[in-house]
């Protein structure tokens, strides 16, 4: 048996099984998104960057590692340097993966070191800006390598025509996730006096809490999800030192057999980049540059994991009338038009920025979850977490420019503004370039059948 097969003689005699399988993979979804809502978007950029101007000189700068940082681009950088961690670990994961074929318990030790790394931020208090940066790194590049794991079980899971619907439930259920944990987020935070706790305390347990949620929801996935046996071709190697590294060589090479699935990976390389620097950097930007209150952030947040969930679920729809592709850069464009509006927003104008939140909502899922599907029909059978590691690490793992541009545009100007307006550039160009991918073709060089819509 070859890891990663969809064996549909196996899930023809067994449909019920498949559907416990995929109930158990969307709770993935719902137990890690709460990182990435309360912690990642909503709580650590700004209660970070206050506790690195504590730690500030009289210039606003802090010196880790005798290197000087604007307080204010410390979140964005450690951003960045977790993605550079994670770049170095998810192809590891990925091949060790396919190798072993278990990837289950890689896949629950790197939820679990995330899960704890969340929750410690419950100690991120005073001047303790390194700290914090370090638990973030952790946190972060967990969480990718995680995704690699949990992404490769979709193309075992669904069929080619079903998994378009699959990856848009499974974002559904992380935005129903996050979407409940703001709201208790919110209760506690905005009447953190009635609870006898100070605003700091407050968002170090919104903090831990999304660690705790994140440890416990895992085990539904964990009980669920089934391993397939390795063949002995792919077990070959499994403890040679640096079989690893050589995996990943051997994975680059591969993929360069398939230049129109490289030419996709590029696309959302470069578009997604644009995402992820929007969505981890949403809060910095409301609550630096337009000086709004953390209950108006959290209540933007909540908006868009609210709306988030009916856009992923209403943007399948569409990619199964009009194809994935055109559904994709509809939202690509969407996108754009959101950024150029943020520019020029008025400071202090919270009815604005939840403007923003809804249309930033409607598009996000569905734009993820679509690229998601896509790129499963565009992976040769037998090297899905291989594959899927590349993939991650666009998703996460060289998701570091749009970030270190944020970061330096605004050590260089000390405007938030002009960090923004810098995003464009990332959606305009994905656009250009997922146009130019011919999917059908690529899905045929794959060796997949191809969907009726593309």
């Amino acid at each position: 048996m070859t890891v990663g097969t969809t064996e549909p003689e196996e899930y023809a005699a067994d449909p019920a099984g498949r559907r416990r399988e995929r109930r158990g993979w969307y709770f993935y979804d719902f137990a890690c998104s709460v990182y990435s809502t309360s912690v990642l978007t909503v709580f650590l950029g700004p209660y970070l960057t206050s506790v690195a101007r504590a730690a500030a000189d009289p210039e606003g700068f802090v010196h880790p590692l005798g290197i000087p940082v604007r307080a204010g681009s410390l979140f964005a950088y450690s951003v960045s340097a977790s993605i550079v961690v994670a770049v170095l670990a998810m192809p590891l994961a990925g091949a060790a993966a396919d190798r072993t074929g278990r990837k289950k318990p890689l896949l629950a030790a790197s939820a679990y070191l995330g899960a704890a790394a969340t929750a410690a931020m419950f100690l991120l208090e005073g001047d303790r800006y390194l700290l914090g940066a370090f638990l973030l790194v952790v946190a972060n590049a967990s969480l990718s390598v995680s995704m690699v794991l949990y992404n490769a079980y979709l193309p075992q899971i669904a069929e080619p025509d079903e998994r378009d619907a699959v990856s848009s439930r499974g974002w559904a259920f992380g935005y129903t996730s996050g979407a409940l944990v703001l709201v208790l987020d919110l209760v506690l935070y905005s009447g953190h006096d009635s609870f006898g706790l100070t605003e700091g305390e407050a968002v170090r347990i919104c903090l831990a809490s999304a660690g705790v949620w994140w440890g416990a929801f895992t085990l539904v996935p964990l009980r669920r999800l089934r391993d397939r046996r390795a063949s002995p071709e792919e077990r070959a190697g499994r403890g040679a030192v640096g079989g690893g590294w050589r995996q990943l060589r051997a994975t680059l090479k591969d993929m360069r057999r398939h230049p129109l699935t490289l030419s996709f990976l590029l696309a959302y390389l470069v578009y997604n980049d644009g995402v992820q620097t929007v969505i981890s950097q949403a809060s910095v930007y409301g609550s630096e540059e337009l000086g709004l209150g953390q209950t108006t952030l959290i209540t933007a947040v909540l908006l868009v994991q609210v709306l988030a969930v009916a856009g992923a679920l209403g943007m399948g729809r569409l990619a199964r009338v009009y194809g994935a592709k055109r559904t994709i850069l509809g939202s690509l464009a969407v996108w754009t038009a959101i950024l150029a509006a943020a520019c020029v927003l008025p400071a202090g104008a919270p009815l604005f920025f939840y403007s923003l939140a809804a249309a930033i909502g409607l598009v996000l899922g569905g734009s993820q979850a679509l690229s998601r599907s896509l790129f499963s029909h565009l992976v040769p059978r037998g090297k899905e977490a291989e594959y899927f590691s590349a993939y991650e690490m666009s998703d996460r793992g060289l998701s570091w420019l749009g970030p270190l541009v944020f970061g330096l545009a605004y050590q260089l100007t000390g405007s938030y503004r002009d960090a923004i307006i810098s995003l464009v550039v990332f959606f305009v160009a994905g656009f250009v370039l997922l146009a130019r991918v011919p999917l059908r073709r690529a899905v045929e060089a794959a060796g997949n059948p191809v969907p009726e819509r593309i």
